[in-house]
């Protein structure tokens, strides 16, 4: 299962410490002028070796493009990207190929196919995201030209420190707010602090990252076994280390009444509008038109500078070495893979939905 969406899909392949990770974006319409530029900065902010909250592993992450358009343009044929490995370090692997790191995908890939790439987790790792950050990037221009459809996302919360609330402006301009992508000053250097403690005792934070997509148009969604959530739900959560999903309300809105919890409509010029949105922008799995908001949870990282118990590929006891170059945090880097996920389920949505009526 390595291809994602029903008309816009991306089919990724490639791994950690292989020769690099491609993508092909199926399905996107002939006639969009691609941006470049703006693809790759994407990559940059996903990309390894950001600053020294991150994990050090330094790759340029730099892409090629290599079929289905002519002059920029789309042609309506298959988009194939390619982005090539350069810095990966495979001997670091070496003392796990046959051990099972706690909490890792290493023994369940074991389990299911009876062998797995040791190295760095090959296909399991978070590398792989590369190919789902070109797709998205690739989405957000669709979306951006045919609906001005908006993607954005930041931290708003490591480990116990929160930031509540959903802000109207992202303006990161402090440097703890660059790395840590949080639109609150105070905060992001509170959670950078965290982060550097944490990698310092060999430990590891989780966190969450809380998304807001704007100028969506109402109807947008497939019931009944393809609501825009549960499509948004899958996609979150096939992403690296998630842990748990949540749409307008969330689990908050189980303490809450009725009365209190509906959004009530009312007409603004020419649209329906509602006064509050703890539905999240979407009811009955169609969007509504207001801003469709989510928060996607991460586990702490599972590679920790500790040793931890563990077992080998013969079932004898042994104990587990960290090594290698990993995020304390990987909520930081998550953010660009968030709002790529969300790009390309919106985008599929939006396609579908062009063909549910009569012109």
């Amino acid at each position: 299962m390595n291809t994602f969406g029903h008309v816009f899909r991306i089919t990724s392949f490639g791994e950690s410490h292989g020769r690099g990770i491609g993508v092909v974006v199926d399905g996107c319409p002939a006639g969009l002028q691609l941006d470049r530029a703006a693809i790759q900065h994407e990559l940059n902010r996903r990309r390894p070796g950001q600053n020294k909250i991150t994990t050090q592993r330094k790759e340029p992450d730099q892409f090629e493009l290599l079929s289905g358009t002519v002059d920029n343009i789309t042609t309506g044929a298959p988009l194939a990207f390619m982005v090539w490995n350069q810095d990966q370090r495979s001997k670091d692997y070496d003392h796990i190929a046959q051990q099972f790191r706690p909490s890792h995908a290493d023994y369940t890939y074991f389990a299911k196919y009876g062998i797995r790439d040791h190295r760095g987790g090959g296909r399991s790792s978070a590398r792989e995201t590369i190919a789902r950050v070109i797709g998205g990037a690739v989405a957000r221009q669709m979306l951006a030209r045919a609906c001005g459809m908006e993607f954005r996302a930041w931290v708003s919360q490591v480990g116990e420190i929160d930031y509540p609330g959903w802000p109207a402006a992202f303006i990161l301009e402090t440097e703890d707010q660059k790395m840590v992508r949080c639109p609150d000053p105070a905060t992001s250097t509170a959670m950078v602090e965290a982060i550097k403690a944490a990698r310092k005792a060999g430990d590891s934070l989780g966190g969450v990252v809380s998304a807001r997509v704007a100028s969506v148009p109402p109807g947008l969604g497939e019931p009944l076994y393809h609501k825009i959530d549960a499509v948004l739900a899958s996609a979150m959560l096939s992403i690296n280390a998630t842990k748990g999903f949540e749409v307008g309300s969330g689990f908050a809105g189980t303490r809450m009444r009725g009365s209190t919890h509906n959004d009530a409509f009312y007409h603004d010029q020419d649209r329906v509008r509602t006064r509050t949105n703890h539905s999240g922008g979407i009811q009955g799995g169609i969007s509504n038109g207001e801003d469709i908001r989510f928060r996607v949870a991460f586990k702490p990282t599972s590679t920790i500078m500790r040793d931890q118990e563990s077992v080998d590929a013969d079932g004898n006891s042994v104990v587990v070495k960290g090594k290698g170059r990993h995020d304390p945090c990987v909520v930081p880097r998550a953010v660009p893979i968030v709002e790529a996920m969300a790009a390309l389920v919106l985008a599929d949505m939006w396609l579908l939905h062009r063909g549910t009526r009569m012109p």
